[in-house]
């Protein structure tokens, strides 16, 4: 189903077939072509996003301009469609070196069937549901170009799936057995064409709005700091400043694709940005080619997974969660700064092993202790940005007011004093020995030399966080709007203003800054190639699941295969998302899995007595989706690394996966212990919690490397991994000495709630008939305590309960009401059996369960003790 990469081609070669297209037209007219659209299509997501269309609508007396933002999500596409046609050959063996006859065809067509939406929308409007014999004429070739579309610039699964899931909407009526499960009967040719292209239900739906609105932003802003030279900057401030250490090129490899990963939004490219740098290098000290490949594979996956700009799915997360960007960076923060600290340990344990040095480095050295320090202090500081920018914008209020004027000087006068301080230092550039060696730059003018690149990144951040009492947050699209209108500010000025300070000619560097600028544009919309057809394709999925119940389906089957499990369960949805990620790129394989499962595992988890929030979901979904890039036998991350390397890819994506077991280890236990995702967490517990969870996760990868002080046996590998269990879940052992929740039924239940403290989340186990097959159904939901009268707290909820028989019976919840999603739609009110309040469960009052820490601290002191009578070389 998915083509295996072939190690003779070059990395370049991998990317540009995977994400930017190989085709590179003879013609000049056919190259320029592509390039103009590129063009165009990243000037057309600069217009959108700004402010120009209701100003010109207003100038002109017209809603011309408007109306091409509120019909946006069909031009996207239409830019998406052409482009991958005219830059993905259709097959292996058609032409690269020219657009051939067909390509034509099929670019005008799906460009027709998306401008058609534009067009005729005042028709389509007046005819919703009734659609004409051109409107299906033209969604028909909408959906088959749309799919070509994706078959040449993503491959065959993604197309396969899609394709699977409209054969659905046409026969999935035909089932007796899904049709009991989802009561549908099948859809017209007529109504699923125009479901899945006619409206926003389908291709155009929630997934290519995003697209349209935030993905292509970001991904246009990380294409202008890539060409503009924040990518070389990120790379050479990392080498600075771990390059000298024991293993440094690797640990440098980590940071710098930490940092890349951030605004690349591809695994495969950030492998070969950084990788092509630091993968010799981690060769020259004696990393073997397969571990040398797996560390870049290793930190360039992650990248995605790495605030505050992540990977496309995470937009799509805003939606989908409905909660704000800010929110889900949140979320995010401490699992990504947890795996990469891990990664950064377990780079050291096998320098350790393997007695590596780093690279030589002129002037005085940073120790690692030091080093240590600037990482902590660094995280900390990210963790808690949003209150000091919030303190520094009430300082500057009073001068700032809602004024942009005074915060564009305020940029302009930092941006500049920069630029100068930056013009005081050589280029940035790598740098070798005496004997041509490369060796580590001095700290202090590499990271001065490029800091400048960091304010289009504050811009961004300050945009997205920082909320005062006159000031409201950005949206995500608006917040990397003025990211990117700066971005593009520093790739046109940066050259030449740094050489105006320096005395010397501007005209080349004017020059040179311009081609950053375009080439930027065009990167960045070739970049969003295959996320645009990717989120179209992908919403033919969302689109017939709202149309026929589909994922009622595949939870049924996932679910009886799972025996109502919830690990088992949780292990099939890591497993199913790593086996379509071979060959869906992350955002399509968020969406699928997601739409699919993400209901499945709340209800089990509720009929299991735990309450999963639904972000942990979408996180577990994500994370294992972004795994896949370097999963075997078709990991691409890994194959580009091995091209590099000149290693065997399927042994790199192997050693790769094996490095990424921390990350795999953390959405399992984020589910169970939500304070990793700061849900509900204060700052000093949150610096509680990040402390201890790095101490585990530290333990944990120094089990599987089988290396802590010296290298381990079998018992103290066993000790390890039951003392980071014990750290990452003290809360499972204390259960195992005291119940945690004292529980009541009947009558008794409501006395037991009115003794809980205010806001307190009490438990409500409900059982009664599914809606849908009539059998008992158990669930599990939480209500917020009033003291002193339990009754209160259900009817603050919408919930009525009667008393029967020492039974509570339930009315159905009126709609609108806080549990009405949760418990109105899932029982029959009015079947023979009731649905009942079975188990009320207040949070017992107990031991702390941080207590488990001691006994866990001192089994650690004790393996530390053995370990350094065998070591055979310092720790660190």
């Amino acid at each position: 189903m998915v083509d295996t990469p072939s190690t003779d081609r070059t990395a370049d070669d991998m990317v540009a077939e995977a994400d930017t297209g190989a085709r590179n037209p003879a013609a000049r007219w056919q190259a320029q072509l592509i390039i103009g659209t590129c063009i165009a299509w990243s000037l057309f997501q600069l217009y959108i996003a700004s402010s120009i269309p209701s100003t010109l609508s207003t100038t002109f007396g017209t809603s011309f301009f408007a109306n091409l933002v509120a019909q946006a999500r069909f031009i996207h596409l239409a830019f998406a469609i052409a482009l991958a046609t005219m830059a993905f050959p259709l097959t292996a063996s058609a032409p690269k070196d020219r657009i051939p006859l067909y390509d034509w065809v099929l670019m005008f067509l799906g460009v027709a069937a998306c401008l058609y939406l534009v067009v005729f929308r005042f028709e389509i409007a007046s005819r919703p549901g009734l659609w004409s014999t051109s409107d299906i004429t033209m969604s028909a070739i909408g959906m088959v170009v749309l799919m070509i579309a994706v078959y040449r610039s993503l491959g065959l699964p993604l197309v396969i799936i899609a394709c699977a899931f409209i054969a659905f909407a046409f026969f999935g009526g035909y089932s007796e057995w899904a049709r009991n499960i989802t009561n549908y009967g099948g859809a017209s040719l007529s109504k699923a064409l125009g479901h899945y292209w006619m409206q926003t239900e389908g291709v155009f739906g929630v997934a290519l709005g995003v697209s349209t609105a935030m993905i292509f932003l970001f991904v246009l802003f990380g294409a202008l700091l890539d060409r503009a030279g924040g990518g070389n900057w990120f790379i050479q401030v990392a080498i600075a400043l771990l390059g000298s250490l024991r293993g440094g090129p690797a640990k440098a490899s980590v940071l710098s694709s930490m940092m890349t990963g951030m605004i690349s939004g591809s695994s495969i490219a950030n492998t070969v940005t950084t990788g092509t740098f630091t993968i010799p290098l981690m060769k020259r000290i004696g990393f073997p080619a397969e571990k040398a490949g797996a560390v870049e594979v290793a930190s360039s996956t992650n990248g995605q997974l790495t605030p505050p700009v992540m990977g496309a799915a995470a937009f799509l997360m805003v939606e989908y969660v409905n909660i704000p960007y800010i929110d889900v960076v949140k979320h995010a923060f401490l699992p990504a700064v947890i795996s990469y600290i891990a990664l950064l340990y377990i780079v050291h344990l096998e320098s350790l092993k393997m007695g590596l040095k780093g690279l030589e480095k002129s002037g005085r050295k940073i120790g690692v202790i030091m080093i240590a320090i600037l990482f902590l202090t660094g995280f900390i500081v990210l963790g808690i940005l949003a209150f000091l920018m919030v303190g520094l914008r009430a300082i500057l209020d009073p001068i700032m007011g809602d004024s942009i004027y005074a915060a564009v000087a305020l940029v302009a006068a930092l941006y500049l004093y920069l630029l100068w301080v930056s013009s005081r230092y050589p280029e940035i550039e790598n740098q070798s020995g005496e004997d041509g060696a490369p060796v580590a730059p001095r700290l202090t003018p590499t990271l001065v030399g490029g800091l400048y690149f960091s304010i289009p990144i504050f811009i961004l951040v300050w945009n997205l966080m920082v909320r005062t009492e006159n000031l409201d947050r950005l949206s995500p699209a608006l917040s990397a709007f003025w990211a990117t209108i700066f971005m593009i500010i520093i790739a046109l000025t940066h050259r030449p203003i740094k050489a105006f300070f320096r005395g010397e000619g501007a005209a080349a560097e004017t020059l040179a800054g311009w081609r950053d600028f375009v080439q930027g544009l065009i990167l960045g919309a070739r970049n969003m190639i295959g996320i645009g057809v990717a989120t179209g394709a992908a919403g033919i999925i969302v689109g017939t699941i709202s149309l026929t119940g589909a994922h009622q389906v595949i939870g049924t089957v996932i679910e009886v295969i799972s025996g109502g499990n919830l690990m088992v369960l949780l292990f099939l949805v890591a497993v199913l998302s790593l086996i379509l990620g071979m060959g869906l790129p992350t955002t399509a394989n968020y969406i699928v899995v997601s739409s699919l499962m993400a209901p499945v595992i709340i209800s089990v988890g509720a009929q299991a007595g735990l309450i999963v929030p639904l972000i942990a979901v979408h996180m577990f979904v994500f994370y294992f989706g972004i795994l896949a890039d370097d999963t075997p036998p078709v990991g691409l991350a890994a194959y580009a690394a091995a091209a590099i390397s000149r290693g065997d890819p399927i042994k790199t994506g192997i050693q790769g996966f094996a490095y990424d077991i921390r990350t795999a280890l953390l959405p399992f236990l984020f589910i169970f212990n939500t304070d990793l995702l700061l849900i509900d967490v204060g700052l000093f517990k949150a610096v509680f919690v990040f402390i201890i969870a790095l101490i585990a996760m530290l333990l944990f990868a120094a089990a599987t490397q089988g290396y802590f002080i010296a290298k381990s046996k079998w018992y103290e590998t066993v000790a390890l991994l039951l003392i980071a269990f014990t750290l990452f879940r003290p809360g499972f052992w204390l259960d195992q000495v005291s119940e945690p929740y004292d529980t009541a039924s009947g009558p008794a239940a409501i006395e037991l709630m009115g003794t809980a403290p205010e806001g307190e989340a009490i438990r409500l186990n409900v059982t009664g008939p599914d809606f849908d097959n009539g059998e008992p159904r158990p669930t599990t939901v939480t209500v917020p305590a009033v003291p002193g009268d339990g009754m209160a707290a259900l009817e603050a909820q919408g919930l009525t309960v009667l008393e029967e028989d020492g039974r509570l019976l339930l009315d159905e919840p009126f709609p609108g009401t806080p549990l009405f999603d949760t418990l109105g739609l899932e029982y029959d009110y009015y079947g023979d059996e009731p649905v009942e309040i079975t188990l009320v469960e207040v949070e017992a009052e107990r031991l702390p369960k941080e207590l488990f820490f001691i006994p866990a601290l001192l089994l650690l002191a004790g393996v530390v003790m053995i370990q350094r009578r065998r070591a055979t070389q310092p720790a660190f």
